[in-house]
């Protein structure tokens, strides 16, 4: 008498289950490797082991095998390597359905921390440093790319498998602070999108009160605008107001100056206007500061959006706009 296909296949899986030995043998094998200088061998066995625990369903397993690959090769600073083994990690996460939790979290944090942070060389001046810094700018590129690509994955999987829509605000946290730290060129838009989105007002400020002592003269109360406006165009007045806070305590210790703007002026004014069902003020506001608030056309799609969330007032096309290209920047 045949057996039920049903059968079959159970027969199958648990003979997939025997004849893989357990993880941790694997993964004292694979550092052995690593051991030897062999970071392009280590990393076909990482990815041939891994899939085999992923074909028998086993993804609690392939993620042991993934997670210690990615910190060991990023620890070798082999970050191309790295960064592939992690974000594998979150494909696994994905495949698996694993639940977007603090423990699962704890996890892509110790990948993220694994990442190297070098400090780029200062005061190079002679010909033969040129390439050293050439060399240095263009590692730097290839961390933050990695580091990026494995960080958005899994703000992808944490949106699909948690509770946030916008996902994970620690994921946010961590890869604004990466850009911002490792990044040769910052971009500080990009570095706010992300901030305003995670849960760690403080760190945005203290990064904040960082670039403005290094920026371009007129960079500063841009950069304090766009931040205020994004918390705000996401209804988050209570951030809005604590960043701009800690700001003023800066200043209060001698710590910063703030800038003497109109920008800065509209900004004030508008923390304050928000707190009151005030449209009109809200609207007469913009039209005080007019010519400010054109310097980037950015910021009056942030108002659109702050005048919908905070008065009901309906955008025009709701489609288009800054938001749009957000998207577009960040997939």
């Amino acid at each position: 008498m045949s057996s039920h296909p049903l059968q079959k296949t159970m027969s199958r899986a648990r003979s997939r289950r025997i004849v893989l030995p357990p993880v941790q043998e694997h993964i004292i094998k694979i550092e052995d490797v690593i051991d030897t200088g062999d970071y392009y061998g280590a990393q076909q066995m990482y990815k041939s082991v891994s899939a085999r625990y992923v074909a028998a369903e086993r993804y609690s397993e392939a993620l042991d095998i993934l997670q210690s690959g990615a910190c060991t090769q990023l620890k070798h600073e082999q970050v191309t390597c790295g960064s592939e083994l992690a974000v594998l990690f979150v494909e696994t996460l994905v495949k698996g359905k694993v639940p977007c939790d603090d423990n699962t979290l704890d996890r892509v944090r110790k990948i993220y921390k694994s990442f190297p942070q070098i400090p780029l060389p200062q005061h190079l001046g002679e010909d033969d440093d040129v390439q050293q810094l050439s060399e240095a700018l263009g590692a730097a590129k290839t961390r933050v790319e990695g580091c990026s690509s494995f960080l958005k994955a899994a703000l992808k999987w944490s949106m699909e498998f948690g509770l946030q829509r916008s996902g994970s605000p620690e994921i946010h946290v961590m890869l604004a602070t990466y850009i911002y730290s490792e990044s040769p060129e910052v971009d500080m838009t990009r570095v706010s999108y992300h901030f305003v989105r995670g849960n760690d007002p403080q760190k945005f400020a203290s990064i904040l009160v960082n670039f403005m002592g290094k920026c371009y003269p007129g960079e500063d109360d841009m950069a304090i605008a766009r931040a205020v406006l994004m918390y705000l165009s996401l209804g988050n007045l209570r951030d809005a107001n604590y960043l701009f806070d800690e700001l003023k305590k800066e200043e209060e210790r001698d710590e910063l100056e703030l800038p003497d703007s109109e920008l800065i002026e509209f900004i004030i004014y508008l923390l304050l206007t928000l707190q009151r069902d005030a449209l009109p003020l809200f609207n007469m506001l913009r039209a005080n500061y007019k010519s400010s608030l054109e310097r980037e056309p950015a910021l009056n799609e942030f108002l659109d959006e702050i005048a919908e969330k905070f008065y009901g007032v309906r955008r025009r096309n709701p489609l288009q706009g800054i938001f749009g290209d957000f998207l577009k920047m960040m997939g």
